[in-house]
């Protein structure tokens, strides 16, 4: 009897949050989070008697999200902070639009010992089965006056986003005046199942960030 047509694909995603470039700034950590569109949901995958037989189950909402350990500055030229701090997650869904996100938010403290944010970013997980590496640039909102700057810092109060998803979304991102900030490095091991059984291909496999022919940007958001 033939096998039946499995009705979702899998994307399976390990790696770690390696380390992160901040000049300015020391003992820091880091946050991250999963966005993804309605049409995913993070899973446990199992085996179930033997590797043809590999099963997703969905899992609660919130396993996708991680905090860090605080890193200070390597002691070489580079000033490196490094978490090494891992990523696993399992995703299963039906079609690519709403591709997975990983969110950073990167705090530190500030000159009173509050812990303030010290950059936002976010990257699509990589949609080619692989390796890959990804140096993401960071950013943080800026206050639109002096004064309000004057006032966030006396108040040990910088300007932050109340939810850091928002970075991932671009719906009211103009209005925000940011500054560049920072840099932080991901590693990805990337393993997808049935996603050329439901019509897609991933093209070749990609580990210098140039994406593959067959799955546009577009298709992702």
């Amino acid at each position: 009897m033939a096998a039946a047509s499995p009705s979702v694909f899998l994307l399976m995603v390990n790696g770690q949050v390696e380390s992160a470039q901040f000049p300015e700034y020391d003992d820091l950590f880091c946050k991250y989070c999963f966005v993804y569109g309605q049409d995913w949901a993070p899973t446990a995958v199992s085996w179930t008697h033997g590797p043809p037989l590999l099963r997703a189950v969905v899992i609660p909402e919130g396993l996708e999200e991680g905090i860090s350990q605080i890193a200070s500055k390597s002691q070489d030229v580079r000033q490196a902070l490094v978490w090494n701090f891992p990523i696993d997650v399992t995703f299963k869904s039906t079609n690519p639009y709403g591709w997975p996100q990983i969110v950073l938010s990167v705090y530190g403290p500030d000159v009173f010992g509050n812990d303030v944010v010290r950059g936002y970013g976010a990257v699509h997980v990589p949609f080619s089965p692989g390796r890959h590496k990804r140096t993401i640039p960071m950013f943080v909102p800026e206050s639109t006056s002096t004064l309000q700057k004057f006032t966030s810092w006396f108040m040990g109060r910088r300007p932050e986003y109340t939810d850091p998803k928002v970075v991932a979304q671009g719906e009211g991102r103009e209005v925000t005046r940011v500054r560049s900030q920072g840099f932080v490095t991901l590693l990805f091991n990337v393993v997808t199942k049935d996603m050329k059984k439901l019509g897609y291909d991933t093209g070749p496999v990609d580990t210098q960030g140039v994406l593959g022919p067959s799955l546009s940007q577009s298709n992702l958001q």
